[in-house]
């Protein structure tokens, strides 16, 4: 007899109970049950009345295996119309991926690594910041993982923008709309606890492995988090004395806002930004699992394969690309406090 039988008795869904089919394939429980076993070791416990535990004794209750079945089958049903809309939005993604790839791995190294060393110092205008961008990247291809860095930071670059460029204006929006900031933010705290493998289950199933589109979405909607956080936090920081003395002089709503309030909560959106390109390179590495190119490629194969040379090089090129990567962002953001502190 099932631990519950006597509950649906008193409740008199007897009747109902005993419609079920209970066709569906025997659990582990039922199957020990059958030959001598018990599901619960034997202890006599009262077990919680979860969805098994009720459909041992009501055959019509469904069971946790049709739950998951079920969502299972409903994402597949709308698959197909879910990739026609959101296939042809998410292309230019591919070709940015593409093209970005093939610009920093087919550039000679004598003009990437310069060119990389004066975006820095643009950044930055830190000599100390140039040098160690050269001699990171010099070491990377030293050692031969010149291209696979090239690769992991062409991702970044593309994704990385792309949550800069939507990110910013959503916190601004936030910012502005208590309402909007009440929806978005259990959207972003689900995005941020998400376990960052769980975000290429659905993609796997709607994009094929092949397209740059599968990891890049994976990666922008992990790292987009920080940058949307920061700006709406940066701007509700802003000095209400501040915008009081804008509203005095007469200052429209868009005027205050690139007047006044980016410009002041530009340290907090650097912050944004720099945690997004961080969140950025863990996840490329994730996504070398699905065909994202890279240090991530390397990684994974040491894992595979049992080659920790491999592994732990390439896990020291990453910790390098995350260095310079800070580094540079961290300069920039320095400047602007200081830019700031003497106003």
């Amino acid at each position: 007899m099932a631990t519950y039988d006597g509950l649906f008795d008193t409740l008199g869904l007897r009747s109902w109970c005993d419609s079920g089919d209970g066709g569906g394939p025997m659990s582990m429980a039922d199957l020990l049950a059958q030959t001598g076993g018990s599901g619960d070791g034997g202890s006599g416990r009262l077990p919680f009345p979860s969805l098994d535990s009720l459909n041992d004794a009501c055959a019509a209750f469904p069971q946790s295996r049709d739950l998951t079945v079920g969502l299972e089958e409903g994402f597949l049903s709308i698959r197909d119309p879910l990739r026609a809309i959101v296939d042809p939005l998410t292309q230019p993604l591919s070709w940015m991926l593409n093209g970005t790839l093939n610009i920093m791995t087919t550039t000679p190294w004598f003009i990437m690594i310069p060119l990389l060393m004066l975006i820095s110092w643009c950044v930055g205008r830190s000599w100390k910041i140039v040098g160690l961008v050269a001699f990171g990247l010099g070491l990377l291809a030293f050692v031969d993982y010149y291209d696979y860095a090239m690769q992991t930071l062409a991702i970044i670059f593309v994704c990385a923008f792309i949550c800069v460029l939507f990110g910013v204006p959503i916190g601004i929006a936030m910012s502005r709309s208590d309402r909007l900031q009440r929806v978005a933010i259990p959207v972003l705290d689900m995005l941020q606890t998400l376990p960052p493998f769980v975000y290429l289950i659905p993609l796997i199933f709607l994009f094929s492995v092949t397209e740059p589109k599968l990891y890049g979405i994976a990666v922008i909607l992990y790292a987009i988090v920080p940058v949307v956080r920061l700006t709406d936090l940066g701007i509700r920081l802003v000095d209400k004395d501040v915008i009081e003395a804008a509203d005095a002089f007469g200052m429209t709503k868009r005027q205050k806002l690139f007047g006044v309030q980016i410009p002041l909560a530009l340290p907090n959106i650097m912050a944004g930004v720099n945690q997004t390109i961080m969140m950025s390179l863990a996840m490329v590495v994730i996504a070398s699992m699905v065909s994202a190119p890279g240090l991530g490629i390397l990684v994974l194969r040491g894992i595979r394969n049992l080659e920790l040379g491999v592994g732990l090089i390439a896990g020291l090129g990453i910790v390098i690309l995350a260095v310079l990567l800070d580094r540079v962002t961290k300069a920039s953001l320095a400047r602007i406090d200081s830019s700031q502190s003497s106003r």
